[in-house]
C-alpha cells in the first residue's frame, strides 16, 4: 500500500544561518477600497467591506522515495595495488576494480593448470590494509594457451581477446578463483570491454555463455558474491550497437545470469560530463527498448580527455574544473540509476594517457572528497529538471539537502528556505536571502536545508 508522511526539512539551528524557523509565506498586499458610485448612499461612519483577496495557488510538495546509496559507489582502479601501492587518505576509495593489475585469467594461469596467485593476494591485502574490502575482479581475458586465434590487434597480447578453445578450462579457472577467495572478492566481472575487438573477438552469444557458466559456479560456491556482466564501451556507437543489445538479449534468454550490467561511459577526448550523461541516457533507452528488467547498472571504468575516437586529441582537465566534473559525474550516475562508478586510474604520478589525473593532490581527488561528504552513507531521493537546472534530493544523517546544477548555462532556483546555506562543490558558500532564490551554473551546489518534501514509499 502506498503510504506517505510529510518530511519537514526546515530545522532551527542555534548560532547558524542555515535555516529560518519562521513562516516563508508573504503577507498579502492590502486590497484597494472599492469605488462608490455617487448615487449610492453611505453613512459617513460606515466602513466598506473589502472584496476577498484571491488565493494564490499552493504548489504541491515534491514527493520523494529515499533509497540507500550503494556503499561502493566511489570505485577506483589503483595502479600498483598488486605491488602494495595505494592512494593517500586524500583519495577516498570505497571499492576497488582489479584491472591492469596482472590479476586476470591471462596472468594467473599463464601455464595451464598452474596458478600464480601472488599478485592477486597482494592486491587484496593492500586494499584490506586500507580498509577496502569491496573488490571487483575482472576474470577475463583468455590465456594464450587457450586462445582460439592469435590474429588481429589484441590487448594486452595476441590471443587474449579470442574466445577460449576450451570453455571447460574457463569453468575450472573460475572454480579455482572462487574456492580460494570466497568471502574476500565480493564481485566478479566476466570480461573487460567486450564490445571492442581488441578485447573480445567472439560473439555476444559466446560471451553470454561464459557469463552463465561463471554465474552458476560463483553462486554455488559463494552465494553472496555478485556477478557483473562484461562491460561495453559507449563512445564508439557502432561497437556499442553491435554488441550491447545482442548481449542483453542473450542474457535475457538465459534468465539473467548477472547481478549487474556494466558500461564504460568514457566520452571522446574533447567532451565532458554532459556528453557522458548522454552516453548513460543511451544505455537507459537501450535497456528500455529491450524491456530489460531493473538490473543494476555499474560504470566500471571512466575518465575524461582520453584521446580519440580517431584523430580527437587528448584533453586536459585540472584544478577546479576537475573537481566540478567529478562531482557532476557521480550526480549524473545517480540520476541515471548507475549505482557505482569506477574512475580509471589512481597513479602516484601523472599518467599521460589520461586527461584527468587521479593523483593524491589532484583536483579530481578533491571532487571525490566532496562526493564522499555529500553522498556516501546517505539516501538518494531522485532528481527533477526545472528549466535548465537539475534538482536532486539526498538525505544523510537524517538531514535533507538539495543538490543543484545546470547542464548548460545558468538557471535560477526559487522557493528555497530563507537562511539556508548554499555551498558549491568548490567550497564557495552563500546564505539564501528572503527572496528564496539563487542562480546556479554547471558547478554543483548543495543547499541545506532543502525545500519541504513528502516522503512516499510502498
Amino acid at each position: 500500500m502506498r503510504s506517505s508522511q510529510v518530511f519537514v526539512t526546515v530545522l532551527c539551528m542555534s548560532g547558524l544561518a542555515l535555516a529560518a524557523c519562521s513562516s516563508q509565506e508573504a503577507a498579502p498586499e492590502p486590497s484597494a477600497s472599492p469605488t462608490v458610485a455617487p448615487s449610492e448612499s453611505m453613512s459617513p461612519s460606515a466602513t466598506p467591506s473589502p472584496e476577498p483577496t484571491p488565493s494564490l495557488p499552493v504548489k504541491p510538495l515534491r514527493e520523494v522515495t529515499f533509497a540507500p546509496v550503494d556503499p561502493g559507489m566511489l570505485g577506483m582502479h589503483v595502479a600498483g595495488a598488486q605491488e602494495g601501492d595505494w592512494p593517500s587518505d586524500a583519495v577516498p576509495v570505497e571499492s576497488l576494480r582489479l584491472w591492469d593489475t596482472g590479476t586476470s585469467w591471462l596472468q594467473i594461469e599463464a601455464t595451464r593448470g598452474r596458478y600464480e596467485w601472488g599478485s592477486l593476494d597482494t592486491a587484496l591485502e593492500t586494499a584490506a590494509d586500507a580498509g577496502v574490502t569491496d573488490v571487483l575482479m575482472v576474470l577475463g581475458p583468455t590465456p594464450v594457451w587457450n586462445a582460439s586465434s592469435l590474429k588481429g590487434v589484441q590487448y594486452p597480447v595476441a590471443g587474449a581477446a579470442s574466445e577460449p578453445k576450451s570453455v571447460q578450462a574457463w569453468d575450472v579457472f573460475v572454480t579455482a578463483v572462487v574456492d580460494r577467495y570466497a568471502g574476500q572478492i565480493t564481485a566478479y566481472q566476466i570480461w573487460n570491454e567486450a564490445s571492442l575487438k581488441m578485447f573480445w573477438q567472439g560473439s555476444p552469444e559466446q560471451m553470454a555463455d561464459l557469463t552463465e557458466r561463471a554465474y552458476r559456479i560463483i553462486k554455488e560456491r559463494d552465494p553472496q558474491a555478485l556477478v557483473v556482466g562484461a562491460s561495453t564501451t559507449v563512445r564508439l556507437l557502432g561497437a556499442f550497437e553491435r554488441f550491447f543489445p545482442a548481449y542483453v538479449e542473450e542474457l535475457s534468454a538465459r534468465d539473467w545470469p548477472v547481478d549487474a550490467l556494466a558500461v564504460h561511459s568514457y566520452p571522446s577526448g574533447a567532451q565532458g560530463p554532459l556528453d557522458r550523461a548522454r552516453n548513460l541516457r543511451l544505455v537507459r533507452h537501450t535497456l528500455d527498448r529491450l524491456n530489460a528488467p531493473a538490473v543494476p547498472v555499474w560504470d566500471t571504468e571512466l575518465n575524461y580527455g582520453l584521446a580519440g575516437p580517431g584523430d580527437v586529441p587528448r584533453g586536459e582537465i585540472v584544478g577546479d574544473q576537475a573537481t566540478s566534473w567529478v562531482v557532476r559525474t557521480y550526480l549524473d550516475s545517480m540520476r541515471f540509476g548507475v549505482g557505482r562508478t569506477y574512475f580509471y586510474i589512481w597513479t602516484p604520478e601523472p599518467y599521460e594517457l589520461l586527461g584527468m589525473q587521479m593523483t593524491n593532490d589532484s583536483g579530481a581527488a578533491a571532487g571525490l572528497r566532496v562526493v564522499s561528504d555529500w553522498l556516501v552513507g546517505g539516501e538518494w531521493g531522485g532528481c527533477e529538471i526545472s528549466g535548465l537546472v537539475n534538482t536532486c534530493v539526498v538525505r544523510k544523517d537524517g538531514e535533507v539537502s538539495e543538490l543543484l546544477w545546470a547542464d548548460v548555462g545558468e538557471g535560477q532556483v526559487t522557493g528555497l528556505p530563507e537562511g539556508a546555506e548554499a555551498c558549491t562543490a568548490l567550497g564557495a558558500c552563500q546564505v539564501v536571502g528572503e527572496d528564496g532564490s539563487i542562480v546556479v551554473d554547471d558547478v554543483p551546489v548543495r543547499v541545506f536545508p532543502a525545500r519541504d518534501v513528502v516522503e512516499v514509499g510502498s
